[in-house]
């Protein structure tokens, strides 16, 4: 299985535990009416530079890297890091903040009780979470870093050979 299948996997977890978390958009300065909406969920990267201040709140679930090892006389272990970014918008600099801290808390909480996405993905420790303490007002980000197990690939040499 690749880090391509764990990145679908996870967008699909992600959306499904955030879709209820309304979150303040930017305002219309046209209209001047408030919205909020869940955040979109992007893979990699955001599809534009303009996207980064325009479509927050947003998730972005970016692979970091893939190791596979295998120490003698044991089975072989592969694993992927993904990062999560959160980006979130308010006026209020506390309540962005706590957006960006809600945000992060949902997935941390619904990945350490289920442990796998995809069926296949088996969350590893240490899940680490930080929310920027940067002043970057009306925009606020926090990330959090994910390590996966992702099934073993065999080698069809070594099978020829056995």
């Amino acid at each position: 299985m690749t880090p391509l299948q764990l990145l679908d996997a996870l967008e699909a977890f992600v959306k499904q535990e955030t879709k209820d978390i309304l979150l303040p958009v930017r305002v219309d300065r046209k209209s001047g009416e408030n919205k909020e909406r869940a955040a979109e969920v992007y893979k990699m990267r955001l599809p534009n530079k303009t996207a980064q201040t325009e479509r927050v709140p947003y998730l972005l679930l970016q692979y970091i890297k893939s190791t596979d090892t295998q120490e003698q006389g044991q089975d072989p272990e592969s694993e992927c890091i993904v990062r999560i970014v959160a980006a979130t918008y308010s006026e209020d600099e506390s309540e962005g903040a706590m957006c960006v801290l809600n945000l992060l808390t949902r997935i941390r909480v619904a990945l350490l009780k289920d442990g796998v996405v995809g069926g296949q993905f088996v969350l590893k420790s240490p899940l680490e979470m930080i929310v920027y303490p940067d002043s970057t007002a009306p925009y606020y980000l926090g990330e959090m870093m994910t390590k996966w197990t992702m099934p073993i690939i065999e080698s069809e040499v070594q099978q020829i050979w056995q």
